[in-house]
């Protein structure tokens, strides 16, 4: 009796990891409903009503630029609308969102209906940079059982800043799953004393998100193990601000396709696109104070409201995202902060707090 409980324990702590896997990878009916009511406003518009004001700031280096890569148009919009309210120069931001070209139209709409206030909003489809196709596709398709969320080309992009936006000096790159709880333009007036990326670490001792290079790739290989320190402390991505001059002088993106394409032929990785971006960016990292970045909130529940209360930018990385079901309650209302949820087209796809 004892083998069979825990044969059927086994199973069911199986089956449960599977469903909340599976639970994470899917759009949720409400957040597919508000894509396609959006979609279809975007192309009822005339050609003149989809442009976005202000534009003649997108180039503009004196600006405080941010960019988000993402295909969800709810969670994009928190990241807007959590670093819009708690700047002091909101005329001064500048947000350059990529997404892809299904989820263009309604990324677009929901921005013309909802404006950042005084702040500068770019919508561009990752398929208007060709260029992409042919330096990451053929690499990237080489690498099997990968988790599509990770191996998708929105994840890869943010190698290819300095092509993205060639006039730009230095940006701030936030993933879509963070809320921003303080102004983050005081991040260009950080030293990061010649390094091309500015981030917090992630190697401190008894924290849930303690990581080291060896614990995701392969130190077994000779190539890595003479080209790396084992032992070297990782660092968050989410919240990260790069100096772009700096990356186009030692030329990073060759780089990271220099490793993308060594891991196509070895088994040198062990999750996603992290390690390429520790193998890219390393000794090219200045460490940030830890109140600029705090991880956690989608996977464990043990961060205190003491923590959040501290930090400029709070991180749901992990399955448990705000807008699922399975998210970790107690901090959904941080994240729910800046959801108009009295929209009608929230509303009409049942989309509630």
């Amino acid at each position: 009796m004892t083998y069979n409980a825990e044969e059927q324990l086994r199973s069911q702590r199986d089956q449960t990891s599977f469903l909340v896997q599976l639970a994470a990878r899917t759009t949720p009916k409400g957040l597919h409903c508000l894509s396609m009511r959006l979609t279809t406003e975007y192309f009822a518009l005339q050609p003149e009503e989809r442009e976005f004001p202000n534009q003649h700031k997108l180039q503009d280096p004196d600006l405080y630029h941010f960019a988000v890569f993402s295909d969800n148009v709810l969670a994009c919009s928190v990241v807007v609308n959590s670093t819009v309210s708690t700047t002091k120069d909101p005329e001064k931001i500048v947000f350059h969102i990529v997404t892809d070209s299904l989820n263009l139209p309604a990324m677009s709409m929901w921005f013309l209906m909802n404006p950042p206030g005084k702040a500068t909003i770019q919508i561009q489809s990752i398929d208007g940079f060709e260029w992409l196709s042919i330096k990451y596709n053929e690499d990237q398709q080489k690498q099997k059982g990968l988790d599509p969320r990770y191996a998708s080309a929105l994840n890869h992009l943010r190698f290819y800043l300095p092509d993205i936006l060639p006039s730009v000096n230095k940006i701030v790159f936030l993933d879509h799953d963070v809320v921003v709880r303080k102004d983050l333009t005081r991040l260009w007036h950080i030293n990061i004393k010649g390094k091309v990326n500015g981030a917090v670490e992630t190697c401190v001792e008894g924290e849930p998100s303690f990581r080291r290079m060896d614990m995701f790739i392969n130190f077994i290989d000779p190539s890595v193990a003479t080209r790396f320190d084992a032992n070297t402390c990782t660092w968050a991505y989410g919240m990260n601000v790069f100096d772009l001059q700096e990356w186009r002088k030692r030329n990073l993106t060759a780089l990271y396709h220099k490793y993308l394409e060594l891991g196509s032929k070895r088994r040198l990785l062990k999750a996603g696109s992290l390690p390429l971006g520790w193998m890219t960016f390393y000794k090219h990292t200045h460490a940030l104070d830890r109140t600029w970045h705090l991880l956690g909130l989608g996977y464990y529940s043990g961060v205190t409201r003491a923590q959040i209360e501290q930090e400029a930018v709070i991180h749901y990385d992990g399955v448990m995202k705000p807008w699922l079901d399975l998210g970790i309650q107690k901090y959904k209302s941080y994240w729910n902060k800046h959801v108009s949820y009295e929209h009608s087209y929230l509303q009409q796809c049942n989309l509630h707090e």
